[in-house]
């Protein structure tokens, strides 16, 4: 959300040589390179069972994107552009499946449309606040530290969902994996 409306600007505006056909081809590469890589790990997390992988896989995709928000303070050339949108897509070829898998367990039987709605009426308000954020911090405090404030927010999630793990597990098996974990003399 906080590079929504500012992104196509800073390329113009900061990427030496850029013009409307980088911004195109910068989008294309995000989308595609995501598009193509998030069906292989959907069908990955398909074939492994439980919520370890999943949430690895989360994470990784959340770090993965922290790392390329802040990689955009790095970008001067066309080149290193497309190369942090294709990790950019990489991120969310990771995070996409990853959280649709988690969400989908979590769902209640009764209020399924509801429950799928919930998380698009949140992500939506979100980045439509984070849009209007990151629009005031770019052209108050420049386009850097809109980037670096989508980074800190990315790490951010990756602490919350890696010290509450109860978030993501169901209650009974991390309860059984501690039990089982205290009983094992070797750990």
């Amino acid at each position: 959300g906080f590079l929504g409306p500012i992104f196509s600007i800073f390329i113009l505006q900061k990427v030496a040589g850029a013009t409307l056909t980088t911004v195109g081809i910068g989008a294309a590469i995000y989308l595609i390179t995501k598009s193509l890589l998030q069906l292989p790990v959907a069908n990955y997390i398909d074939r492994n069972q439980g919520y370890r992988d999943d949430f690895f896989i989360l994470v990784s995709g959340l770090l993965l994107a922290s790392f390329s928000a802040f990689a955009y303070t790095l970008v001067h050339n066309i080149w290193q552009l497309y190369l942090v949108e294709a990790l950019h897509g990489v991120a969310f070829s990771l995070y996409t499946p990853s959280w649709s898998e988690i969400f989908s367990r979590h769902l209640d039987k009764d209020r399924i449309s509801f429950d799928w709605s919930l998380d698009s009426t949140t992500v939506g308000l979100a980045a439509g606040i984070t849009g209007l954020l990151g629009s005031i911090m770019a052209q108050h405090f420049g386009f850097y530290s809109v980037f670096v404030a989508a980074s800190v927010l990315s790490m951010l999630a990756v602490l919350v969902l890696t010290l509450s793990p109860n978030i993501i597990f169901p209650k009974n098996t991390v309860t059984e994996q501690v039990i089982k974990d205290h009983h094992d003399p070797g750990k």
